[in-house]
């Protein structure tokens, strides 16, 4: 303890803070990347006049809530302060759309990752670039908004991501990590750098605007590179008592998916992971290029500029987390001492029990619309089938099939492309109870999935390793030898392997599955 205490004193740790979905979580580690203390503050998207949305103001409540709580979570656990570290760095989901004027005015909200109102500027994009543009995409967004004569869109001088605006309201460089940058335009990664050949033709339709692309995006670093310092007014905003001091320095900001990455060691070639909470997307280092474009496969980046082949889906853990709310709520109406961490855990238990192929029991998990496919809108949606067997245990599972059930149909696209992937590690909300969430993903993915032991501690875990590798990297050490030598050399792991049975049960699943799809979309459409 009097080890870490002085650690902490010395300055020998590092912070990563992501914005999630649904969380917005700080970790202390030290050097050796051990997580020393955490602070967290619990959020959740707005659905306001047709757009998912976050307001800047909670945005920056959420920093200061869970920067505090970090800060009293390390007094309490080792008796100092926290005043300083050895550097930081900021993550958040990735996409999105934020606008700024010159004087740095919000100029529209704050489009998510989760809204689906680009699909024609996505497709026109992606024509017109030979490259999947999906929608999610901030020059989707953008496109979106010239195409419908938003007239903020004359004055914007940057363009954000949510990471990359906190990161420059905290450092005042606008400058953003590679992973994170290849979700707002494509990226040469052969440069490290956006595309030169998609901006000159984007830079056709923009004629008539006083700004440049380039001139509005951020400017892009990779792993290991200096971001910036804490400065003055950036220290206030993070911690308005003033004990934590400017000049720590930052590493650049990521997207969850490359943090993801990073917490499951799979910035490598033909490693893969697969990220499962309020979203789900499986992301593999690719060997070599897709052989041609595919509107449902992303491709991305690593931190360290790695290309990468992105299987994304908009709805993951939500309906989970609605049925057992509801269920917590009869049980106690019926008397029942429980609470929703119980409930939770009884359903990933009853999964197990549960007939392989859900007993006839369908699901859509679809709070929003999702493009694998093909739904501008979503709602969420059950049916069986007359001779099903409606019990607790398969209409669980069930719960847990429909939450990866778009990833598995995207994953077909992958398996026709011949993409190898040694090994896939998971991480996220949907693998915190033993057993069940691997079982039926590893069903899904035709595929062992394992699980480290810190990847619970998952995005902000990450992004705090991201600035150690910053502050202590050896000289020309690249990403992936830094993670397997000084973080994950003794790495514990458990491996969930599918049984044929599974395979075959959750085929059966999807068959149903697929079949019920036109029910979804006509659901979608009232």
């Amino acid at each position: 303890m009097d080890n870490i205490k002085d650690k902490i004193t010395r300055g020998e740790t590092c912070i990563g803070i992501e914005f999630g979905s649904t969380r917005i979580k700080a970790v202390l580690t030290d050097f050796e990347s051990n997580p020393l203390a955490s602070g967290s503050f619990d959020w959740e998207n707005s659905y306001v006049n047709g757009i998912w949305t976050y307001s800047l103001e909670e945005v920056f409540t959420g920093l200061k809530a869970a920067f505090a709580k970090l800060k009293a979570d390390t007094e309490d656990k080792y008796g100092v302060k926290l005043v300083s570290c050895g550097a930081m760095g900021i993550s958040g989901m990735m996409h999105g759309y934020l606008p700024f004027d010159k004087d740095g005015n919000q100029l529209a909200e704050f489009r998510t990752w989760r809204n689906t109102i680009t699909a024609k500027a996505a497709e026109e994009l992606s024509a017109l670039f030979d490259f999947n543009i999906p929608q999610r995409w901030s020059i989707a967004h953008l496109y979106r908004a010239m195409q419908n004569g938003e007239g903020h869109v004359k004055d914007i001088a940057s363009l954000h991501t949510l990471a990359s605006y906190i990161h420059y309201r905290l450092t005042g460089e606008n400058v953003i990590g590679i992973g994170e940058a290849s979700g707002m335009f494509p990226i040469d990664s052969t440069k490290n750098d956006y595309d030169e050949k998609m901006l000159a033709l984007f830079g056709e339709k923009t004629k008539d605007y006083l700004w440049s692309l380039r001139d509005i995006l951020p400017k892009v670093l990779v792993a290991g590179e200096k971001a910036g310092c804490l400065t003055e007014e950036g220290a206030l905003l993070l911690d308005p008592t003033g004990e934590f001091g400017a000049g720590v320095p930052f590493c650049p900001p990521e997207g969850d998916a490359g943090t993801g990455m990073v917490a499951t060691n799979s910035v490598a070639e033909r490693t893969g992971n697969v990220s499962a909470g309020t979203s789900i997307f499986l992301m593999v280092v690719l060997e070599k290029a897709l052989s041609k474009l595919y509107p449902e496969i992303d491709m991305v980046t690593t931190p360290g500029g790695r290309p990468v082949a992105m299987v994304h889906g908009n709805n993951c853990s939500n309906e989970i987390d609605a049925w057992a709310n509801m269920f917590c709520s009869m049980s106690k109406a019926l008397g029942a001492d429980t609470n929703i961490y119980k409930t939770l855990d009884k359903i990933f238990e009853l999964a197990l029990s549960g007939e392989k192929d859900c007993g006839g029991i369908a699901g859509y998990n679809y709070i929003s619309g999702e493009v694998i496919t093909d739904l501008d809108e979503g709602k969420p949606l059950y049916f069986r089938t007359t001779d099903s067997r409606f019990t607790p245990e398969n209409f669980a599972r069930n719960l847990l099939c429909s939450a990866v059930a778009t990833l598995s149909i995207g994953m077909e696209i992958l398996e026709g492309e011949n993409v190898k992937i040694d090994r896939i590690l998971g991480h996220g909300g949907y693998f915190k109870a033993p057993v069940a969430g691997q079982t039926v993903m590893a069903a899904a993915l035709g595929a062992p999935v394992s699980v480290m032991k810190t990847a619970g501690e998952g995005g902000p875990w990450g992004m705090a390793v991201l600035a150690n590798y910053m502050l202590n990297k050896k000289p020309g050490q690249s990403l992936e030898d830094y993670l397997d030598s000084s973080v994950f050399g003794n790495q514990e792991s458990f491996e969930v392997a599918p049984s044929q049975e599974d395979i075959d049960g959750f085929a059966k699943y999807i068959e149903l599955y697929k079949k019920g799809l036109a029910a979804e979309k006509a659901a979608a459409e009232i």
